[in-house]
């Protein structure tokens, strides 16, 4: 009990364990940060080819079907 509570003492006391817990929680916010940001742009980037699959079904130019990602 007295190891664990020395060891206790020792990382409570060791300032590179804290840096390395700060690091980690700063990586995980810019991960959450960089999740959020790919998933935006790729549905911004999906409305922008659904409306050009739109207007080209609906100009006579070609044919789109934005679904299965064909067209002519």
């Amino acid at each position: 009990m007295s190891r664990m509570l020395t060891f206790m003492q020792q990382l409570r006391q060791d300032e590179e364990g804290a840096a390395l817990v700060e690091y980690t929680v700063l990586l995980g916010i810019i991960l959450v940060a960089v999740i959020l940001a790919v998933t935006a742009v790729g549905q911004w980037v999906g409305g922008r080819w659904t409306g050009l699959c739109t207007s080209l079904n609906t100009s006579g130019v070609g044919t789109c079907n934005a679904t299965a990602g064909t067209g002519t």
